[in-house]
């Protein structure tokens, strides 16, 4: 995912950067503070699925995770 990627049909700039140009703008203009802000809240949501994971069965959840071998 090196380059930027057209947008659809019909669409001049796709939702994506759409967003990336709105976190942009919320970092004061600096592409490096938003992308830290990025990463950090990922990190926040990763941590939080792993809570989750760990408190909700693999039957419960259907297998919508895996189970991790022990």
């Amino acid at each position: 995912m090196g380059k930027r990627q057209n947008a659809p049909n019909g669409e001049a700039v796709s939702e994506l950067e759409r967003a990336a140009q709105r976190a942009i703008e919320a970092a004061g203009g600096d592409a490096v503070v938003a992308l830290l802000k990025a990463l950090a809240r990922n990190a926040v949501l990763e941590h939080e699925l792993a809570l989750s994971r760990a408190a909700v069965s693999n039957g419960f959840s259907r297998g919508w995770h895996r189970t991790r071998p022990l």
